[in-house]
């Protein structure tokens, strides 16, 4: 996949088969408009591209809104990469293009610069200063500037469509197995693994702390069962998001145990999927309250179909 950060430095001149969008999570909906682009492409003789914007336009317009994301810009790559797409194009959501009205970023953008000659939009997509460009203003201009446009319809889930924005709720209330079901894969979150207080070791659980993008969206805090990979293994694992209560703290952390394992990993890269939440974050009334717990948790993790 060819990856284009600056549109000025894009010459190819190659025809395109191009949707618009975050596309935050790669979700089914997502993958829906994809599936469409590699269909339309190997029908036509197009290539697929795709173009969306880094940092998400939300940060700009509501910048204390604090937004966390689904995917890493890194995360995101490698997603669209995955399921096909040839061409990303990453757009700095700049002054002088979010004050492009519809019909400007048509010709400027899409014809002028990508020269798109098939554009697959989602079903409730706008564009332009003002949202002033959507489905209807694309299908007036298609024929003026020899493109076509398809408009994709949601993917449901459980009657509702399926948007970043659910995911994010869903997440956000610790329902990680309906997040997964809507993402078509895992969730997850990576980093390097880095110092902590070292109590975990101290009650027969030792924990590797994770550094987390400050971008990405943590889920709802409490107890999850994760499968981890760190150094070339796939093991088992218990997650905790929280301050760590019962000790006082007032941080908040991402720590994970894990299973079968007696090793250094400082500093290492770290990655684990969220599988089921076991529970909210406790305040205990002391560790061997705490040491219970999270014996019953390792039980439940060992037992845990994977």
């Amino acid at each position: 996949m060819k990856i284009i950060k600056n549109l000025q430095d894009y010459h190819q001149k190659t025809p395109l088969a191009l949707s618009i969008g975050m596309f935050d999570g790669v979700h089914l909906g997502h993958q829906s408009i994809i599936n469409q682009l590699i269909n339309v492409c190997k029908l036509k003789s197009l290539e697929t591209g795709l173009l969306t914007f880094w940092p998400h336009p939300r940060t700009i317009f509501s910048p204390n809104d604090d937004l966390k994301l689904l995917n890493t810009i890194e995360e995101k790559t490698y997603f669209l990469e995955k399921h096909g797409v040839q061409h990303l194009f990453l757009k700095e959501f700049d002054p002088a293009f979010r004050n492009l009205s519809g019909e400007e970023f048509v010709k400027q953008i899409l014809i002028e610069k990508l020269n798109v000659k098939y554009l697959i939009i989602g079903h409730d997509h706008t564009f332009g200063k003002d949202k002033s460009g959507d489905f209807a203003l694309l299908e007036k201009m298609a024929p003026e500037f020899g493109f076509e446009v398809q408009q994709v319809e949601a993917v449901d889930f459980h009657e509702k469509h399926i948007s970043s924005t659910q995911i994010r709720n869903a997440l956000s209330a610790g329902n990680v197995k309906e997040a997964n079901e809507m993402l078509g894969y895992v969730y997850s979150v990576s980093g390097k693994v880095i110092h902590g207080k070292k109590i975990g070791r101290t009650i027969g659980y030792p924990t590797a702390n994770i550094e987390v993008n400050s971008m990405k969206l943590l889920p709802k805090k409490g107890a999850y069962i994760v499968d981890v990979f760190v150094k070339d293994q796939h093991l088992k694992g218990m997650l905790s998001i929280g301050t760590n209560p019962t000790v006082s703290g007032n941080e908040l952390s991402v720590e994970v145990y894990i299973l079968d394992f007696d090793g250094d990993i400082y500093d290492e890269d770290i990655s684990v999927n969220f599988r089921e939440f076991l529970h909210e974050e406790i305040k205990f009334e002391n560790l061997e309250k705490l040491i219970e717990r999270l014996d019953e948790d390792k039980i439940r993790t060992e037992n845990f179909n994977f």
